[in-house]
């Protein structure tokens, strides 16, 4: 499926075991630039059942590097069951345009691999999943919505 209009964008997306900000604070020393977002874990439902440290950690934050790329991450949190080992501290997120072309991709995606989170809409206003594919490697399918 190759698009000429709006072509999918792939970006690579970090886990860090906390120091998320610290670390993106360091790209952003060597890349330069602005974040074009950052949000909070305090900002996800419920977060009031975790720790008030926790609550500041990063849920979501995403620098851009060049043109069209993104550098993005998340604190990955023990608190939160979250456990990072070599291999699931990276993952490649897919930004496409539709529901139908999510689905498409993740189904193509998860044939022979492990779902870890199924395509459904998000809190933050995208529809988004997460699979790991038969040799695994991690995707994250995201297409916000309009």
């Amino acid at each position: 499926m190759f698009r000429k209009e709006n072509p999918m964008k792939i970006n690579p997306y970090l886990n860090f075991p906390g120091n998320t900000e610290e670390a993106f604070n360091f790209y952003r020393s060597i890349f330069g630039g602005d974040f074009t977002s950052i949000n909070r874990i305090k900002e996800m439902p419920e977060s009031e059942k975790l720790a008030p440290e926790d609550q500041e950690k990063i849920m979501h934050i995403a620098l851009p590097i060049g043109e069209g790329n993104k550098l993005m991450a998340t604190d990955a949190l023990e608190s939160m069951g979250q456990t990072l080992t070599e291999g699931n501290n990276i993952s490649l997120i897919l930004d496409v345009d539709t529901e139908e072309e999510a689905d498409d991709l993740y189904g193509k995606l998860a044939v022979g691999g492990t779902v870890e989170m199924p395509m459904e809409k998000m809190f933050w206003g995208s529809y988004y999943g997460l699979v790991v594919d038969k040799f695994g490697i991690r995707w994250m399918i995201n297409c916000p919505m309009k």
